[in-house]
């Protein structure tokens, strides 16, 4: 069998490449009629990933795992798997103020593929491994492929590269775990079912890797102590957003006024867990950057005055 023929049974037979019976009619519908069966398939989404909870929580730990040993989390996709691993990657810092390098995205064809379609750059598997290389990937960081049909050759090729040199590895597809077959610690797999497009796994496949890119690292990040309550408090006040956003987390929280949580991130240097640890502790600041360190950076066994605990899943 030809190297054509070959791909054209893979693509004959994944889910996200079959036609939707549900939106067959849909170049002869009215607007209003293209809105709802694009909103119809688009709900059908989140049930499909809580169906894989299981396995992202288990990802979710290996992640968890790696950044406490000191490795980075590395996404790797094509086309728009790869924009949305840049996406996440890219929200980290300001959200849960993380080094750049702790969660990265690696796109196949670089950093012109963010902004413009280079269909080509996914088909060499050798490509993705030799971007693992040039990213400086070790084994004692985890890599995500990324990839809604599981087969695209750059993604594969950068997986496979990263569990031969020992790394933990994720895969993310939206199609079955039964025809899965890539080695890999954790695969999840979210079945979202025919495009309304054919093909189009822009649409239902995106919002799907989306979503559980959206999870995986918020929960990593809630574990690792960057959210008190459901507030961000390792945000970095690198905008004006940020610098009131921080202001209000206080007021919030500590039940200050707005020239009180002022005053307080001020004497914290800016440091929102600092500010809150020694408004809520009633400790000065030294102690407070002790008893954070003494938690692992969680502010609430912080104010307490307890150590880090073991992890639990």
């Amino acid at each position: 069998m030809s190297k054509a023929s070959r791909l054209y049974h893979q693509l004959s037979t994944l889910v996200t490449e079959q036609r939707n019976p549900r939106s067959q009619h849909i170049d002869t519908s009215s607007i209003a009629e293209i809105l709802r069966i694009i909103n119809d398939e688009d709900q059908r989404v989140a049930h499909a990933v809580r169906a894989e909870s299981a396995y992202i929580a288990e990802a979710v730990q290996l992640i968890v795992d790696t950044f406490r040993a000191g490795g980075r989390l590395f996404y790797v996709g094509a086309g728009t798997s790869g924009r949305l691993g840049i996406l996440d990657a890219s929200e980290c810092p300001p959200t849960f103020g993380t080094p750049p390098e702790m969660v990265q995205g690696i796109i196949a064809g670089g950093p012109a593929a963010v902004f413009r379609s280079q269909e080509g750059a996914e088909d060499s598997e050798a490509d993705g491994a030799e971007a693992l290389r040039i990213h400086g990937v070790t084994p004692q960081d985890i890599v995500c492929g990324i990839a809604a049909s599981r087969r695209t050759p750059y993604v594969v090729g950068a997986t496979r590269a990263a569990r031969a040199i020992g790394c933990k590895t994720l895969f993310v597809t939206c199609n079955p775990r039964a025809t899965f077959t890539l080695p890999v610690d954790v695969a999840i797999c979210v079945v979202v079912g025919p495009e309304v497009i054919m093909g189009s796994t822009r649409m239902k496949s995106g919002t799907a890797q989306k979503l559980v890119l959206n999870m995986l690292t918020t929960a990593a990040m809630v574990r690792m102590g960057k959210v008190y309550e459901n507030m961000m408090v390792d945000l970095q006040m690198s905008a004006q957003k940020l610098v009131e956003r921080s202001r209000r987390t206080m007021m919030i929280v500590a039940g200050l006024d707005y020239v009180a949580a002022s005053k307080v991130l001020e004497a914290a240097d800016g440091h929102v867990k600092t500010a809150l640890v020694m408004v809520l502790a009633d400790v000065d600041k030294p102690e407070a950057q002790a008893r954070l360190a003494q938690a692992d950076g969680f502010v609430r066994r912080a104010i307490r005055g307890e150590t880090a605990q073991p992890d639990t899943p």
